[in-house]
């Protein structure tokens, strides 16, 4: 809601600049998607390989009691 808010009063005080950020964002937000995509899938691979490094540890403590 605060985005909007900050989005209509920069269109009030500032409306070409405005207008030009509305067109922007679509095209910005596609080519920054392959980089967040990239991003997902390498903290997933950090993520499965420390639960890789950390298995030998879970499965020798045992059950807690």
């Amino acid at each position: 809601m605060a985005a909007f808010l900050l989005w209509l009063l920069l269109l009030v005080f500032c409306w070409p600049l405005a207008l030009l950020a509305l067109v922007l964002y679509p095209i910005v937000w596609l080519i920054t998607l392959p980089l967040r995509l990239a991003g997902i899938t390498v903290t997933a691979v950090f993520a499965f390989l420390g639960a890789l490094l950390m298995l030998p540890a879970r499965v020798l403590r045992g059950k807690p009691v």
